[in-house]
């Protein structure tokens, strides 16, 4: 069946901003669509509110709507676009949940829209948890024993009848949210009361536990005419308890006779039948029973998964690619396969290699949340490796994460008898460092079936880790580091720096040694095949084997390094970089990416003209480097754009002989250096904060005294404000150093103390360097005051509140840092504006996480111009040849478009071990997972749709609660009185409402949670908001008195979904937003229209 000539144009639904559970990995799937859309002469329709990723940059679109997924604004599109079909299945439950409430509403009727790749049937197949087990047992398999309840009495019959523990699952959510274990009524009380709040059904599954079982996945794919292809198998190493999110997996499943897996095969291509999913993929869970072999179905997804984009990259399989060609008319025996060119998407891809996905988690962020690993997804990000047996992609990937204390060591004495006793029980908890646990217990002397008892780890997985732990005994106890050794060490995935470690040398001296016997890897394609057919797409993984297959080339190489796995701090904006600079260069020369995470588009093959799946590690990146220079000439290699982890390797890339392109690591390394940055500065004439440095614990309280409290500290070379923190006295210094350990604080340089700027205004700043000229990319202004990460306040584009001299100010005093830096390419500042004096509170050489939201606002592609300028272009050619337009941000034009940032957090992941929210009070460490954009005519608009697209839900009406710091008493009674116009009723604690009642504002004074309730039962402003009387939350934290009350208050608003806000300036722009939302419906104009525009007035 060719394509369908009965289409001309498609909606795609995006899914927002980056959660935990719903990450980039729908981006990567959602762009490759796009793009085969396109390239079938469809018109293509986009909604997603993530300005961050390459998906919402205006060419993979013919019309690009950077707006909020609400069904509402959905269907404002749908009636100005009117597409003729709409394609939900590549945004994640965020679009199938919009999809269905679309048809819900009439909305697809009315406008005669179809719903391709799945129907409203297999969708609601797929997700209610009742017509998918009568599926599941139709086609001749079982699920776990289960009820449905919709009430919290109905949980606890159902408990009589499953016993305990079970497992509590609400419908229609992503990332396992509000899913767990119970083991006890009061847990189900917790989990069940939390899981039916995020259900948008209100519904919840109780089933029985089968914790322990083995967990399995497969990834397929259907047509109309009925073929089913297995594009991968993968296999959790954690047994079923951990959300496979948050597991180590395998691919292809390794520990499954024949028969079984020819088993699951046969239930999974019965239920995608069955299901109806007849134009796409789907995804698949299993739990095997590891004795009697019992085979339950967990679960399935009728749309592209998580684990569809891992298992595109093991397999070189393009499932998104092909589910958007199915969905336009297609069969798979149509379709070809991109890598091989000769045999057709019907054949199942066949794996002579071994795939290992390790989670990245980011618990340090989240002092207080409980690190233990359930059902409810926690990782916020992955790195994949491939190796040609388990142990070498195991170790490959583990080095990935590119994290302290997540790799196996063989580090000082192994643990006596009693600490392994210990390590062998706290390995029975799943946690991010269960792995090395059992590693270390391995070396203390444990045994497989002491190990298998206590963690359920499959024992053919814990026989490879006793494995590597003979390897490693071997590499201790030679007499010389031989050929022999190095050879099997490499074979089995250790780096350089394990083998100095184990042998007492340095990571250096092992580099020689191995350089002297030419123990090199090779690089061996990712063809699909198994190299039964040639291979066309170079995507290549280094193995210890015989044979090279990178081809020669004439053409001259750029070398770009990727971000590595998704963290808080480094996240998909600076992917988003590295693409454009491959797609920038691809004219001029032959791109090479390095990148290990599997969920980008920079890791997509056909991004580059060579991918490398390898760790960005500095021995990794060298034969990476010495495997291209040997295929043809390189001009260099490009670490600016990809964040803090291939920046932190250009001084060691550069002494080892590597061209670095663009600005130099010595520049990098000065911007750094506070004296030499300090130099730069005083040259420039631009003032910075009373600074200084401490380079032991010892300096720290005497240097804050001399600087002055308030002061922020932080670390040498973060990203994402990694122990940065706000301290406003001795007392709070002694607390910071207390609970943090000094080595994570000194590691990589002195701890920078500075004078904190209360009530400055924060400015971000995005600029372009030539050497000669300055290109002002974005002038963003906070909305909150300094003090909060710039990667979690909300900023505004153009700024607001500066003024014209202002805007000169900053332009010369960037030029200024940029030119006494040595900046070749991008540059990020940040200043902060305190009665009139502009200071300078960092800059950064490299790509920042604004760049792509810069670029959507403003129409111009920094990336790429920054990519181009690292290899030798001037910004006049640039603007010669329209890469880049005349005039630039240092003026602002009436009547363009305003742009709001909102950061997205991920406060309700993170419980204490209580099962208490995390406090949402923002600082100068980030955590935000990801960010949306609101674009329109004026900032209030902008503000609402930003808020919304991170579904803060803007009450219209009802009561709100007000409860602030004593410096913000003054400020609050603006707004404060505007709510009361709006019709809200306040309430506010004693003081507050003291002072709202002096200034002529009704408010009711209700008791705090430390006060207690009333004599007569009054409630307490916690009890208010946990029964959902309160509709909003403003409370500013007391800088000094303690935050407990506070605390309490934000931590039930998080828990009941009531929308809390942490600063004034923040509550002066949701009153603005409150005002838009009362007046209706907003307009939506897509970026291609905002372009015309910008287009027009500079004719």
């Amino acid at each position: 069946m060719p394509r369908r000539n009965d289409l001309s144009s498609v909606l795609v639904i995006g899914s927002g901003p980056i959660v935990i559970g719903q990450a980039c990995e729908f981006d990567y799937s959602g762009t490759q669509a796009c793009r085969v859309l396109k390239e079938e002469g469809l018109r293509v329709i986009l909604v997603n509110s993530n300005p961050a990723t390459i998906m919402t940059d205006p060419g993979i679109a013919d019309a690009t709507y950077v707006e909020p997924i609400t069904p509402e604004v959905v269907a404002s599109i749908i009636e100005k676009e009117r597409p003729d079909a709409l394609l939900p299945t590549l945004g994640g439950q965020t679009a199938l949940n919009t999809a269905v409430a679309l048809s819900e509403m009439g909305v697809l009727e009315r406008f005669d829209v179809e719903l391709i790749g799945a129907s409203i049937d297999a969708i609601r197949a797929g997700e209610d948890r009742e017509e998918f087990k009568a599926i599941v047992e139709r086609s001749g398999a079982e699920v776990a024993r289960s009820f449905i309840a919709h009430t919290l009495e109905e949980c606890h019959a159902a408990a009589a009848e499953l016993g305990y523990p079970l497992v509590v699952r609400p419908s229609f959510t992503m990332g396992g949210l509000g899913s767990g274990f119970a083991y006890t009524p009061e847990d189900l009380d917790r989990i069940a009361g939390q899981g039916l709040a995020d259900s948008i059904t209100t519904e919840v599954l109780l089933e029985e536990s089968i914790l322990g079982w083995k967990e399995y996945e497969l990834e397929l794919m259907r047509d109309k005419a009925d073929n089913v292809v297995v594009v991968c198998s993968i296999e959790n190493v954690d047994p079923v308890g951990v959300h496979t999110g948050d597991s180590i997996t395998v691919a292809p499943a390794l520990t499954l006779t024949d028969r079984e897996m020819q088993r699951l095969r046969d239930i999974g291509i019965a239920v995608i039948r069955a299901v109806g999913v007849d134009t796409g993929g789907c995804n698949i869970q299993f739990a095997v029973h590891p004795e009697t072999g019992r085979v339950i179905v967990i679960e399935m997804n009728p749309r592209v998964s998580r684990s569809s984009a891992l298992a595109s990259k093991a397999t070189g399989f393009p499932i998104a690619k092909i589910a958007a060609r199915l969905a336009a008319g297609y069969t798979l025996d149509e379709i070809p396969n991109d890598i091989t060119g000769s045999t057709p998407a019907s054949f199942e891809p066949t794996l002579d290699y071994v795939v290992v996905k390790v989670p990245r988690f980011t618990f340090e962020k989240f002092p207080a949340a409980d690190p233990t690993l359930t059902t409810s997804m926690k990782a916020v990000g992955e790195a994949m490796a491939i190796g040609r047996c388990f142990t070498e992609a195991l170790q490959k990937a583990l080095r990935s994460i590119d994290k302290g204390g997540v790799q196996f060591h063989w580090d000082g004495q192994a643990p006596t008898p009693e600490e392994t006793r210990s390590l062998v029980a706290a390995a029975a908890t799943a946690t991010e460092g269960r792995l090395v646990q059992v590693q270390q217990a391995i070396r203390g002397g444990a045994t497989l079936s002491e190990l298998f008892e206590s963690t359920a780890i499959d024992p053919w997985f814990l026989d490879q880790m006793f494995l590597l732990d003979e390897v490693a005994q071997r590499i201790r106890q030679a007499e010389a580091l031989t050929g022999a050794v190095l050879a099997q060490a490499k074979r089995h995935g250790f780096s350089d720096r394990q083998i100095a470690a184990i042998r007492g040398l340095s990571e250096e001296t092992v580099r020689e040694v191995r350089g002297a016997f030419a123990i090199h890897p090779v690089f061996k394609t990712v063809d699909t095949c198994a190299a039964e057919f040639a291979a066309r797409t170079p995507y290549h993984y280094s193995t210890y084997d015989q044979e090279n297959e990178v081809c020669p080339r004439s053409r001259e190489a750029v070398i770009i390094l990727g971000a590595g796995p998704n963290r808080i701090g480094q996240g998909i904006e600076f992917d988003y970089s590295c693409v454009h600079a491959a797609m920038a260069l691809r004219e001029h020369y032959e791109t090479i990416m390095v990148n290990c995470n599997p969920e980008t588009v920079s890791t997509d093959y056909d991004i580059s003209d060579r991918l490398y799946f390898e760790p960005l590690t500095l021995e990794d990146v060298l034969e990476v480097y010495r495997a291209e220079c040997a295929a043809g000439p390189v001009k260099g290699m490009i670490v600016q754009l990809g964040g803090q982890t291939p920046l932190s390797l250009a001084a060691d890339l550069e002494r080892a002989g590597v061209p670095i392109l663009g600005t130099s690591p010595h520049a990098i390394d000065m911007a750094e250096d506070r004296e030499e940055f300090g130099k730069v500065l005083e040259a420039a004439g631009c003032p910075a904060p009373a600074h200084d440095t401490a380079h032991t614990p010892e300096q720290v309280l005497s240097i804050a005294r001399r600087v002055g409290y308030p002061v922020l500290v932080r670390p040498s070379f973060v990203l994402g404000g990694r122990g940065m923190a706000i301290v406003n006295d001795e007392a709070g210094m002694r607390d910071y150093l207390e609970n943090h350990d000094a080595d994570l604080l000194f590691s990589r340089g002195p701890l920078l103390i500075d004078r904190f700027l209360d009530a400055a205004i924060e400015i971000d700043v995005d600029a372009l360097y030539d050497g000669e000229e300055l290109f002002m990319g974005a002038i963003m202004e906070h909305i909150e005051e300094a003090g909060i990460h710039s990667g979690d306040s909300s900023c505004v584009l153009p700024p607001m509140t500066l003024s014209a001299r202002e805007l000169e100010r900053i332009t010369d005093s960037t030029e200024a840092i940029a030119s006494g830096v040595g900046v070749r390419g991008l540059i990020n500042i940040q200043f902060a504006l305190l009665s009139d004096t502009l200071y300078v509170i960092e800059a950064n050489p490299r790509a920042s996480r604004t760049v792509p939201f810069a670029s959507k606002a403003t129409g111009v592609q920094l990336a790429k111009a920054a990519a181009l300028i690292q290899v030798g272009a001037s910004i006049a050619s640039l603007r010669a040849c329209g890469v880049l337009p005349t005039r630039d941000a240092r003026t602002i034009r009436d009547g363009g478009s305003i742009a709001v940032k909102a950061a997205v957090l991920p406060f309700k992941r993170f419980r204490t071990r209580r099962g208490e929210a995390v406090d949402t009070v923002l600082g100068p460490e980030m955590r935000s997972t990801g960010e949306v954009m609101g674009i329109d005519r004026d900032f209030p608009t902008a503000f609402a749709k930003s808020q919304l697209g991170a579904s803060t839900d803007m009450p219209t009406s009802g009561t709100v609660f007000i409860s602030i710091a004593d410096t913000d008493k003054r400020a609050i009674v603006l707004p404060a009185a505007r709510m009361a116009e709006l019709g809200f009723t306040i309430l506010a604690t004693s003081g507050t409402a003291s002072v709202l009642r002096r200034n002529g504002i009704e408010a009711r004074a209700v008791r705090k949670s430390s006060e207690g309730r009333g004599r007569d039962g009054e409630p307490t402003i916690v009890d208010l908001i946990n029964d959902g009387s309160i509709n909003m939350v403003v409370n500013t934290p007391q800088r000094s008195a303690p935050r407990n009350d506070g605390y309490q208050i934000r931590a039930a608003a998080v828990a009941q979904d009531c929308p809390a806000v942490t600063t004034l300036q923040a509550f002066n722009a949701m009153v603005q937003a409150i005002e838009v939302r009362k007046r209706g419906a907003y307009a939506v104009r897509s970026l291609q229209e905002w372009d015309a525009r910008r287009t027009e007035e500079t004719r």
